[in-house]
């Protein structure tokens, strides 16, 4: 198993309300199509973000910092036979992810703490993350739960989300315990997500027109972290 990188890709971020989301996805399926991994059109995401003790990608996060990452792993609809380690990068407005898949006996060792045998993993990202864990302290913070609907676009190589119903495990790290409570992370955000290549093509540019919204730097992890 080896890993796997994307080219630094633009990305959009709104936070938007219900309202919203029904007009962008009615007018989303009529341009485009669901994600092919998606069941029903949706999937359900559970994540589990790294930080150090000083809250460092918590706090570049928030401050904007240009250039900055963050680790994770997570798996879809709570199906733990395969689960991803991610670092997501950005620079200059623009965003990659590294990733490299590890099973669940691999994930819970990462979640215990039990870290030595990562640095002779035949993954790099793996190798990368037990660096960090070794000489800046960064450890498994909190689950982040939500559903999102996924579409696609050929052209520009698109891909609009619309992420809803976030929930956080507060301090819980209890990553592959699919009886792990979470609850409702602050007020009902809804985030509209786009992400492209070069260009954004006018038909998917209209799609996800609302009035009245801009793009934040709105982060599902830092919304999960509001109460500690």
């Amino acid at each position: 198993m080896g890993d796997t990188e994307n080219k630094y890709r633009h990305e959009w971020k709104h936070q938007i309300n219900y309202s919203d989301l029904l007009s962008i996805r009615s007018r989303l399926r009529a341009v485009a199509r669901p994600d092919p991994h998606a069941k029903d059109g949706k999937y359900l995401i559970r994540s589990l973000y790294f930080d150090d003790a000083d809250d460092r990608a918590l706090k570049e996060k928030i401050d904007g910092v240009n250039m900055r990452e963050k680790f994770r792993i997570r798996y879809y609809d709570l199906d733990t036979s395969v689960i991803h380690l991610e670092k997501k990068s950005r620079l200059n407005g623009l965003g990659t992810k590294y990733s490299a898949d590890i099973n669940p006996e691999e994930a819970q060792k990462i979640v215990d703490g039990d870290i030595d045998w990562m640095l002779g993993a035949d993954r790099p990202l793996i190798r990368e993350l037990y660096c960090k864990m070794r000489n800046r302290g960064l450890k498994p913070k909190t689950i982040v739960d939500y559903t999102r609907e996924p579409f696609v676009y050929g052209p520009g190589n698109v891909r609009v989300t619309l992420d809803y119903d976030i929930r956080t495990g507060l301090n819980c790290t209890d990553f592959l315990n699919s009886e792990c409570v979470t609850i409702p992370a602050g007020n009902d955000s809804i985030i509209l997500e786009v992400k492209w290549d070069e260009y954004l093509p006018d038909i998917i540019r209209d799609a996800v027109q609302t009035e009245n919204v801009r793009a934040e730097a709105f982060s599902k992890y830092a919304q999960c972290r509001i109460y500690g």
